[in-house]
C-alpha cells in the first residue's frame, strides 16, 4: 500500500500555471505507474494523465494534452503534474493514485489504481 499527499493547488488566472505534486509513502512507489485525476463540480473523476514506473511511457486526456505534462522522481517519492495554459474548465479537485500492478503501464481506467490521496482544489478565474 502506498499513502498519497497532493499539494500545489491554488487559486490562478486562466492562462497560469501550477505544480501539483503528489509525495508517497510505501516501499512500492517506484515500481507502480501513477495517475492524476480531476473532479469538476458536478461530475465525475476523470483521468487527466499517467506516466509508468519508469518514467519511459505517458498518457494524457484529449483535454490537457500539450498543456501539461506528469513527471516523477522515484528518489524522492514524488509525482508532479506541470498544468500550463489553465482554463476555466480546468477547475477541479485533483487526485492522485498509485497503479495496481507492478510495472504496469499508465492506465486511464479508476479501476486500475488501488490507492488514492485526498485531493487539491485547483481553481482557475476567467
Amino acid at each position: 500500500q502506498v499513502q498519497l499527499v497532493e499539494s500545489g493547488g491554488g487559486l490562478v488566472q486562466a492562462g497560469g500555471s501550477l505544480r501539483l505534486s503528489c509525495a508517497a509513502s510505501g516501499r512500492t512507489f517506484s515500481t507502480r505507474a501513477m495517475g492524476w485525476f480531476r473532479r469538476p463540480p458536478g461530475n465525475e473523476r476523470e483521468f487527466v494523465a499517467g506516466i509508468n514506473w519508469r518514467s519511459s511511457s505517458t498518457a494524457y486526456s484529449d483535454s490537457v494534452k500539450l498543456r501539461f505534462t506528469i513527471s516523477r522522481d522515484n528518489a524522492k517519492n514524488t509525482v508532479y503534474l506541470q498544468m500550463n495554459s489553465l482554463k476555466p474548465e480546468d477547475t477541479a479537485v485533483y487526485y492522485c493514485a498509485a497503479g495496481s500492478q507492478s510495472f504496469g503501464p499508465p492506465g486511464r481506467r479508476r479501476d486500475e489504481y488501488d490507492d488514492w490521496g485526498q485531493g487539491t482544489q485547483v481553481t482557475v478565474s476567467s
